[in-house]
This record gives structure tokens, C-alpha cells and sequence, in this order.
């Protein structure tokens, strides 16, 4: 089944707010960059997926991507939904019979466990929702066709999707994925990231000069 992969990436300069009290704006900008790239590495080592589109910006964000030979879409500044929909819709008008939503902020993200995802049965229309470690957001969106339910990140979306995707009649499941379960918001955040062994090259070399 040919999967997109979508990632709306905010602009690293206003990325990582809730981290001011332990990072300086360099090091939040630089801290946004390296989980980015981190995540776009993992994503290239999948076996499932087919195409990736980045929606952002960013211009680093926009040259990280190409580098990786990934579609980019300039983001109209509309906010995180918006820039989810317009990412779908491109994967569908290319072709994509599946779309997998993604963050560009989870660094622990593992290829093996995407692939696991994207091999799991699932009906032609579904919807997997991958909650974050908290089990109220979410942190990735496998939408099979691209269209079947309109992307609504944000506080509580977690059982948003499963319930707007089961009102018009389609299956929806909550799958695990532990290294999509933590994105880098918070203090807290970052400091179970810091207690974490396996964390990819880019975020590692940032984490050392913290």
C-alpha cells in the first residue's frame, strides 16, 4: 500500500517555548533542528514508507528535507491542523493510498517499530492513533485512504480522532509505539530524554551541550 509520510515543522526560532526556563533561544532553535533531522534519518531507513512531505517555513527545516529527497510545501502559517491538512492532501493528489502523520520532535523515534506500525492489518478505511506517553495527544496518525478523517492535534486529540473517526463509521484503534510516545515539550520532557540511552546522533550532540 503506498504510504506517505507528512511532517509539519514549525519554525525552530518559535519552537520549544515551554523550554525557556532551561534553554536559551540558540539552544531551543538548535534543540528543534537536531530532532528533525533525527527524525527525518529514521524515517529514510523505513522499508514501508513510500514519500515524504514537509510542510514548514523553516528554511533549515526545507533544506534538511530535500537533502533527504523529501517533497516541501511552504506552510501558510495558519497553525499545526492546517499544515497537517495541506501535507495530506498533497499525498493524496500524489498518489498516496495511506498517510502517516508525524512529529518532527520525537529523537527516539526507531525505523523498526515505524515499520511494525505500518505492517499492522487494518481495514481500507482506519485510523491508528499513537498517543504521546501522557495518553491524552497524539503523536502520529495513520490515515488509510489519506482523506478518511481530518487531522485535530492539539490538547486531547488522542480520543478526538478515535471518536470523530468511529462517528462517521470508520475503524479506529489506539496502537503503542513506544518511541513515538515521547516528543519534547517540556522540562520534564527533556530530562527523561537526557536519561534515555538510545538517542539518535544529532539530538545526542545537543544534549552534550546542554
Amino acid at each position: 500500500m503506498r504510504t506517505f509520510a507528512v511532517l509539519p515543522v514549525k519554525s525552530f526560532a518559535r519552537a520549544k517555548r515551554r523550554l525557556e526556563e532551561r534553554l536559551n533561544p540558540e539552544l531551543r532553535e538548535s534543540l528543534a533542528e537536531a530532532m528533525f533531522s533525527d527524525v527525518m534519518d529514521v524515517v529514510a531507513q523505513s522499508t514501508m514508507i513510500d514519500e515524504v512531505v514537509v510542510v514548514s517555513t523553516e528554511i533549515r527545516a526545507q533544506q534538511i528535507a530535500r537533502d533527504h529527497r523529501a517533497q516541501v510545501l511552504e506552510d501558510r502559517d495558519e497553525g499545526h491542523n492546517p499544515a497537517a491538512a495541506l501535507g495530506v492532501r498533497a499525498a493524496l493528489e500524489a498518489g498516496a493510498e495511506r498517510a502517516l502523520l508525524i512529529p518532527g520532535d520525537c529523537p527516539l523515534l526507531d525505523a523498526g517499530e515505524l515499520d511494525a506500525l505500518l505492517v499492522r492489518p487494518a481495514p481500507q478505511r482506519s485510523v491508528l492513533v499513537v498517543p504521546d506517553r501522557h495518553g491524552t495527544g497524539t503523536n502520529a496518525l495513520l490515515l488509510a485512504p489519506p482523506d478518511v478523517l481530518a487531522p485535530s492535534f492539539g490538547p486531547g486529540s488522542c480520543e478526538r480522532h478515535l471518536a470523530r473517526a468511529r462517528e462517521h463509521g470508520v475503524d479506529a484503534r489506539l496502537v503503542e509505539v513506544p518511541t513515538l510516545a515521547l516528543d519534547i515539550d517540556t522540562p520534564e520532557d527533556l530530562e527523561m530524554l537526557a536519561s534515555w540511552g538510545a538517542v539518535h546522533a544529532h539530538t545526542r550532540e545537543l544534549l552534550s551541550r546542554c
